[in-house]
Parts: C-alpha cells; sequence; structure tokens
C-alpha cells in the first residue's frame, strides 16, 4: 500500500544538456537559479547564457497537496537575461511548465526539457536518466501529468496571458501563502487575500502610501510591458513583487513571490565585505608605500570611515600625563566626514581613572574591544560620547611588542549601530597594520638615529657632524659672522683602558660627552669622532675671543674629577681649533686645520687648546698622516702575512714557520715593520692587528694542512698590550675553533722583557696557554737581561736567541762563549733552541758544532709571501 501511495505521488525532473554533457535533475526545492556562475543551483555551462539567466519556481496548486513549477526569465533582481529564454520554441518572461516543455536558454547552446512524472518510484526518482532512458521509462510504467492543466492553458506563457487565463488563476489567491493585492487605476485597494492581510494588516488603511503599492501607478506608466518584478521593502524586510496591469478591467494585481530578505542582507553583506577588503588592501599599500608614517595613518583612516560608512575613524594613543604621571589617553588621528565637526581638543590628555575610561583600559589592555550603543554604556563613559553626538562606537587595541598602546574605533553619529563581524575583522586588521607600520617606523627611526649617532655617548657621529657643518658654511664669501671647528682629545686616555679595562673607559667617556655638551651655547654641536676624539662645530662666531671662552669652559670643566664606580678619575684634553676663513674655507679644509692644530696642542704640553695658522702646516710631522692611515689599514685590508721558515741545521728541513706582518699603503707602498709597529702599539691598534695575525696566520696553516703537507707549527709574536689583555685566552680558543687548527701547531712568542715584567703574571697566562695546548717560545732572548734560572719558573717549549748576539758570534769570543752556554742550558732545561738572524756560514757551522738544533735568517730563506712558500712546501722536504 505505502508502495501504491508513493508511485501517485507527481514528479519533477528538469534535463538539461549543455557544453558539458546532460545531467538530470530532481526538482525538489522551492526556487533554483539557472545560469553559468558556479554559485547557481543549476549550472548551465555555456558563455552564450548570462551569470543568473533564470529562476524555477514552485507554485502550489490549489485544492491539492500537490505543485508545479514556473520558469522566469532573469534574476533575483528582476533583470532579465541578455539572450532570453524560449519554451517550445517561442520567447517569454514567465511560463507555467507543463510534461515535455523544451526550454532553450539563449543561443540554443543549452537546452533543457521539463517531466511532471506520476507512478515513479523514490528511488527511480533520484536515479540519473538520459533523455532516451526516460522516454523509455514512461511507456513502460510511468504516467506523464500536467500539474497545470486546471490553472491555465497549455503553452501560454504568464507575460502574454489573456484576461480569461487571469481570472482562472485568481481562482484560487483565498488558499496560497503568497499574499495577493489588487488595486485600481485610481489607487483604490480592492483585494486582499488572506495571506496579504496577515502580512500586511495596515495596507488597505494605507492606501498607495503603503511600501508594497508606493510607486506603482507611476511604473504602470512608465513601462512598455504589462507585467514586471520589483523589489519592495516593508520595514525590516524585502519582498520580490511580481506585478500584472490589466488595462481592460483598470485592475493592477501584485503578487509577494518571495520574502528575500536574507537573500538581500547576505547579499549586502558582502558588498560590504568587498568594500572592506579593498579599504584594508588600500591601506596597507599606504602604509606600506607612504614612507611619512602621519600621511600614511590619516589616509588610512579616511578611507576605512568611506568603507564602513561611519562619521568618525579615531587613533588614540596611551602615554603618561604630563603633570598627573597616570595613565592618560590622547587623540593623535581623526578623519571625520565633511558635515562632522572634528574633536581632538576634547580627546587630549584624559586620564583614565579621572575621566571614568577604567573599563576601557582594562579591557583594552587584555585584547578585547569595546563596541556598542551609547545608551547602554556607563553614565561617564556616555558623558563623554555624547559630547561628539555618538550614538554607536567600536574600539579595538593596538598592540607594539605584546604591549597595549593604543587603539583604533569608529564612531557613528546618524544612528544606533549594530557592528558586523566583517567590520570587526577589518578594524582588527586596519589595527594589525597600523601597529606593523608604527613598529616599522620605529626601526626605521632607530636605524637612521643609528647611521648618524655615536651608540655610546649619543652624540651625532661624523656623518652627522659633517653634514651640519655643510649646512652652517654660508654660500659664497666669508660672511661678518663666522664659524669655527674644534678637534678634542682626551689626554692620555689609552692609560685610563689599559689600567682599568674598556667597560670603565667606555663610561668615562660618556661622562667627559655629557660635561663638554652642558659647556657649550644652544645651536652648537659637539659629535664624537672615533675613539677619545670630538668634533664641535661653533656657528654664529664673531671673533675668536668668544672661541677662545668655550675652549677654556670646556678644558675647566674636565678638570673636576670623574666617580666611575669608586674610582675617582681626573682627566685634561687638547683642543685644536680652526676658523672658517680664507685659509680654511671648506668643510674638508677646516676639519684637517682643526687637527692639526690638535696635535699642536699636545705638542704644547696637552690640557691646553691652539688655533690653526698656516705655518703649522709645514711643521706637522709625516708620521701623524701616517697613523691615521693606519687606522682604517685593518678595514681595508692593506695588512698581509709573510712567512720565515725555521731549518733544522743537521737536515735542512723546515721545522716550523714565523708570521711577519707586512703594511702595504697604497700611496707609500711597503712600510717596514719598525714604523708602523710602535705607533700600532702607542695608539692601541695592535690589539685587533695582532687578533688578525693569528687568526690569517691559523687558516693559512689549517689551509697547508688540509692541502696535504707536512704539519708545522706557525708562529706569531704577541706584542706586550696582546700578552695583557684579559680575555686573551677567549680570544685564542675562539680563533683555533673558528680555523679548526690544532693547538699544537700554533707557536706563540712573547719577548724577555714581556716575560720578567710580571714573571706571577706571566707564569699564570703561560700556564692557561699551555693548558691549551699551544706552543710556547722566548723571543729575542738576551736582550732582557734575564737568566735562564728566572725563565725556568715558566712553562715553555721553545728558545730563541736574539740575532744581535748571532752577528757578533764569529767577531767576539765573549759572545760566543755566551751563545754556547745558552744552548747547553736551554737543553738542560728541556727548551728546543733556534738561533735568529743567521747570514752567514761561519754562524751556521758555529751553531752547528755546539749542537743548536735550528736556525732562521736570510743564509736560508727571507721572508716570503704565502705563494713562494707554498710552492716550497710542494717541493717536500728541503735541504741546504
Amino acid at each position: 500500500m505505502p508502495e501504491e501511495n508513493e508511485r501517485e505521488k507527481i514528479r519533477h525532473l528538469l534535463v538539461v544538456k549543455d557544453l558539458q554533457g546532460q545531467q538530470t535533475i530532481p526538482l525538489q526545492e522551492a526556487t533554483y537559479s539557472l545560469g553559468r556562475d558556479s554559485r547557481n543551483a543549476i549550472v548551465l555551462r555555456s558563455r552564450s547564457v548570462s551569470r543568473q539567466h533564470a529562476i524555477l519556481l514552485r507554485v502550489t496548486i490549489p485544492e491539492t497537496d500537490q505543485y508545479g513549477f514556473r520558469i522566469i526569465d532573469g534574476d533575483f533582481k528582476g533583470k532579465k537575461s541578455t539572450n532570453g529564454i524560449y519554451v517550445n520554441g517561442n520567447k517569454c518572461y514567465s511560463h507555467n511548465l507543463q510534461h515535455g516543455d523544451v526550454i532553450a536558454f539563449g543561443n540554443n547552446q543549452v537546452s533543457a526539457k521539463y517531466y511532471a512524472i506520476s507512478n515513479l518510484s523514490e528511488k527511480a526518482f533520484f536515479e540519473s536518466f538520459t533523455v532516451e532512458d526516460i522516454s523509455s521509462f514512461l511507456s513502460e510504467q510511468a504516467h506523464p501529468v500536467n500539474p497545470f492543466d486546471t490553472l491555465i492553458a497549455p503553452d501560454t506563457n504568464f507575460e502574454g496571458a489573456s484576461e480569461t487565463v487571469l481570472a482562472r488563476l485568481a481562482s484560487f489567491p483565498e488558499l496560497i501563502p503568497n499574499p495577493i493585492i489588487e488595486m485600481d487605476t485610481e489607487g483604490s485597494v480592492i483585494y486582499l487575500n488572506p495571506a496579504a492581510s496577515l502580512k500586511f494588516p495596515k495596507l488597505r488603511e494605507s492606501g498607495e502610501r503603503h511600501p508594497v503599492l508606493k510607486g506603482l501607478l507611476n511604473a504602470i506608466k512608465n513601462r512598455e510591458g504589462n507585467s514586471f518584478v520589483r523589489e519592495v521593502e516593508v520595514g525590516a524586510e524585502i519582498f520580490e513583487q511580481s506585478i500584472h496591469y490589466l488595462p481592460e478591467s483598470d485592475l493592477i494585481r501584485t503578487f509577494i513571490i518571495r520574502d528575500i530578505t536574507e537573500q538581500k542582507r547576505a547579499t549586502a553583506e558582502l558588498r560590504q565585505r568587498d568594500r572592506l577588503l579593498q579599504a584594508v588592501a588600500e591601506a596597507a599599500n599606504y602604509l606600506l608605500v607612504d614612507m611619512n608614517y602621519e600621511s600614511g595613518v590619516e589616509k588610512t583612516l579616511a578611507i576605512l570611515g568611506e568603507a564602513a560608512e561611519v562619521d568618525r575613524t579615531y587613533l588614540f594613543k596611551n602615554h603618561l600625563h604630563p603633570n598627573k604621571g597616570e595613565m592618560a589617553v590622547s587623540l593623535l588621528f581623526e578623519w571625520t566626514r565633511s558635515h562632522i565637526e572634528p574633536t581632538q581638543l576634547q580627546w587630549q590628555n584624559l586620564v583614565y581613572q579621572t575621566a571614568g575610561l577604567e573599563r576601557w583600559y582594562t579591557a583594552l589592555s587584555q585584547g578585547q574591544s569595546i563596541l556598542g550603543l551609547t545608551r547602554e554604556f556607563p553614565l561617564a563613559e556616555q558623558e563623554i560620547l555624547l559630547r561628539d553626538r555618538i550614538q554607536s562606537i567600536f574600539l579595538v587595541p593596538l598592540c607594539f611588542e605584546e604591549k597595549f598602546w593604543g587603539y583604533l574605533g569608529l564612531a557613528d553619529c546618524s544612528q544606533e549601530r549594530q557592528w558586523s563581524r566583517h567590520e570587526e575583522s577589518t578594524l582588527l586588521t586596519m589595527a594589525a597594520s597600523i601597529s606593523g607600520a608604527w613598529q616599522r617606523q620605529q626601526v626605521e627611526e632607530k636605524i637612521r638615529y643609528q647611521a648618524l649617532h655615536d651608540l655610546l655617548t649619543g652624540l651625532p657621529n661624523r656623518l652627522q657632524f659633517n653634514h651640519a657643518l655643510d649646512r652652517a658654511l654660508p654660500d659664497g664669501g666669508i660672511p661678518q659672522e663666522s664659524l669655527a671647528v674644534m678637534f678634542l682629545d682626551l689626554d692620555r686616555f689609552k692609560v685610563i683602558n689599559d689600567t682599568l679595562g674598556h667597560t670603565l673607559g667606555d663610561l668615562l667617556l660618556k661622562l667627559v660627552a655629557q660635561r663638554v655638551q652642558e659647556s657649550l651655547r644652544i645651536g652648537d654641536t659637539v659629535a664624537r669622532w672615533g675613539g677619545d676624539e670630538f668634533t664641535i662645530l661653533l656657528p654664529q662666531i664673531k671673533s675668536q675671543e668668544d672661541v677662545k671662552q668655550i675652549a677654556q669652559k670646556i678644558l675647566k670643566t674636565l678638570t673636576a674629577a670623574f666617580e666611575i664606580k669608586g674610582h675617582e678619575l681626573y682627566i685634561s684634553a687638547s683642543i685644536g681649533i680652526a676658523m672658517f676663513n680664507d685659509n680654511s674655507p671648506d668643510a674638508e679644509t677646516l676639519i684637517q686645520h682643526a687637527d692639526a692644530a690638535l696635535y699642536h696642542a699636545k705638542d704644547a704640553g696637552r690640557n691646553n687648546y691652539q688655533f690653526y695658522t698656516p705655518s703649522l702646516s709645514k711643521r706637522t710631522p709625516a708620521f701623524l698622516t701616517l697613523e691615521k692611515s693606519l687606522r682604517y689599514a685593518l678595514e681595508r685590508e692593506e695588512f698581509m702575512l709573510y712567512y720565515q721558515p725555521r731549518v733544522n741545521i743537521i737536515t735542512g728541513e723546515i721545522t716550523g714557520m714565523e708570521a711577519l706582518l707586512r703594511w702595504q699603503h697604497p700611496e707609500m707602498g711597503l712600510v717596514a715593520p719598525n714604523i708602523f709597529i710602535p705607533l700600532a702599539e702607542e695608539s692601541g691598534l695592535i690589539v685587533p692587528i695582532g687578533e688578525w695575525v693569528i687568526r690569517t696566520a691559523c687558516k693559512q696553516n689549517k689551509a697547508w694542512q688540509d692541502a696535504g703537507f707536512p704539519p708545522l707549527t706557525v708562529a706569531v709574536n704577541l706584542s706586550p698590550k696582546q700578552f695583557r689583555q684579559p680575555n686573551l685566552v677567549d680570544t685564542l680558543t675562539s680563533i683555533l675553533q673558528e680555523t679548526g687548527l690544532d693547538p699544537k701547531f700554533l707557536d706563540l712568542e712573547i719577548t724577555e722583557s714581556t716575560a720578567i715584567e710580571d714573571l706571577d703574571f706571566t707564569r699564570t697566562v703561560l700556564y692557561n696557554l699551555r693548558q691549551m695546548g699551544v706552543y710556547l717560545s722566548i723571543d729575542d732572548f738576551g736582550t732582557g737581561h734575564s737568566s735562564l734560572s728566572r725563565l725556568q719558573q715558566l712553562p715553555l717549549h721553545h728558545l730563541k736567541i736574539d740575532k744581535s748576539f748571532i752577528q757578533d758570534l764569529t767577531t767576539d769570543q765573549k759572545v760566543a762563549h755566551i751563545v754556547k752556554a745558552i744552548v747547553v742550558l736551554g737543553q738542560s732545561l728541556g727548551l728546543k733552541l733556534t738561533a735568529e738572524g743567521v747570514e752567514k756560514q761561519e754562524e751556521l757551522d758555529f751553531l752547528k758544532s755546539i749542537n743548536c738544533e735550528d736556525v732562521q735568517g736570510y743564509l736560508f730563506y727571507r721572508p716570503l709571501a704565502v705563494q713562494k712558500i707554498t710552492e716550497l712546501l710542494q717541493k717536500g722536504q728541503l735541504k741546504k
């Protein structure tokens, strides 16, 4: 029995053919959209079909539980398709489908056939058929049905229906759930079906003022056809209304097809989402491209306000109140619509607690939003918002490095507004973009600051000083008011660095910078030039007397003691001054002449100032230029290492190398070590230079070993200043780890005088180095007037006899006895011995006779470049 009842039910099928094949669609829903857009319920795959080409509308059959389908040309908004629809070859706007109707969409690339069938099982209903299958199925078991046979004549479309047909349609209005309203051409309502009376209870008394009927008479007059569809808005609801004008009866019949409120709301949300997304993209572009952060934020707030359709957009920043010291908020940026007055002043320095905004601070600082209607807020907040006539507000926090530093807001002054999820998402995204731009600006400002300032003292650096000097120089001629440049250098500052360490020295430099700055006038500039040197720009100078007074003030302020970490330090300075005049007419010359005057001040006993005069240029020593070049030699890669082999006296084999530093000056050529090494020692540059020598020698030795050459020790001289560096062991450990060289192949040489200066200190350092596995040698033995009995206290491996003994070996009998005694005693102490500076065969013969092991000197090899030494090693074990 259930099987029989199921088969009596009318089933509706639509078989669609398009460019990609055929599909059979069981029709169950109330409405279907058809078109080429993938969002349609039924997708028609052809470019000739409109995005939304047509609508299938389910219509209830009166006095039955069955229904049929009406096809309507166009989309839900009443916009017709481009190429129209044809039912059984006839173009129509609306048609109640009969069994067997053939529908063509556009230019016949897409067609469909409609079937209304009874005696069809549920299972068969949902199976996919071809047209041939359905025809065969109908002939065997199913029966075609025309649901609309009792309503309208077959093959008659709705748009061209006669009055008789429409009268027949009106025979069931009392029964259908859709509102039907009839109005005459005078604007009087003459009929409402029950559904209309229920849905629009005040329609009859409102008449043509009611939204459903408003403008209907004018619409009829201005349209060519007698049937059309429009949208009407009644309160918060939106309906699709079908309108038919019957001129013979002076009757206008309207039919509410469906409630499209949710659809319109969804469409509006999509439009709003797209609008807001575009605003986010535009704002992000401004924030990324605009070099001016403030300009970028102002454009962003304008874009946000327009896209969100609000009256105000705000950007607030937290800060401490300038007087009360409590957390406050101020409005940094504001955008308003043209008819809204900006109110930035009333939002300045509002203390959260005093203003009654504690809730805002608490919520926003925890990452929460503040949103809602003003009338629902606490009274204190209402009072603040109503000053700007704000009815609804939405605020989200702005964070930088996880710190709450402000908030971004939307405000509506024209209506009480419920904020959408798209607006919330947009506001949060904008807040993140603004915070990112602000963070990027802070980083850029920090980079610019670091590029133009000394990080230790906070003073302008050399680059910014040069910019300031260029700006201060007048264009053309020497004006009545001149300017001066000072070059200041602290006297004997390196003594403090060497004895008390660089940390304390840095603190002293900061305090010196502060005192010098306090000694200057407003508008003067002091910069750290480098190390313990400072440059000072004095604009608007009328005479040398003005400069003298400033120089004296600086020297006097530096004479007072500096209290640093329990140390009472005294320091003085030397100052060189160059006046802007014919002798010093440009920036570069001013600085050079101030520098020359500085060295004149040092020569004059330090702690004084000297003005530049032309005669100073002639008296400036050449080594001053050399010293300045030395400061840049390392970074300009002007240093190189030569290597001098150490040779076994008996076999002639190379047993080791000594790394020797050379300086290839770009203008002066090869500078002798005895000239630049003392300068490096005096200036303190020997420490970074010496570190470079050790690293380069270790790297080269490892490269030779990796190339397959027999492993050799490479000796490097440690200067006294290097040897006393507190981080010597750490530096060497780092270099050995970096280069991968085994410590036993690094030979560190210290001079005899360095070793005996402080035996306890030397013993400690050498013990630590020996624990590392480094090979240790005493260089230039015999020049320090010490005895081997003193040196035997030290953990040494190797003793090198100074070349001054070797040079007198064959001419002075006493020297020969001394050298022999050194060799005997050294061997008894287990030390390996090398004689330096061997240049003659007689010297070699004597050394061989007293069993000295190794020699080093021009008799065998001069110091050679890396390439030459590598060529020697490639020949294998060399013999004299």
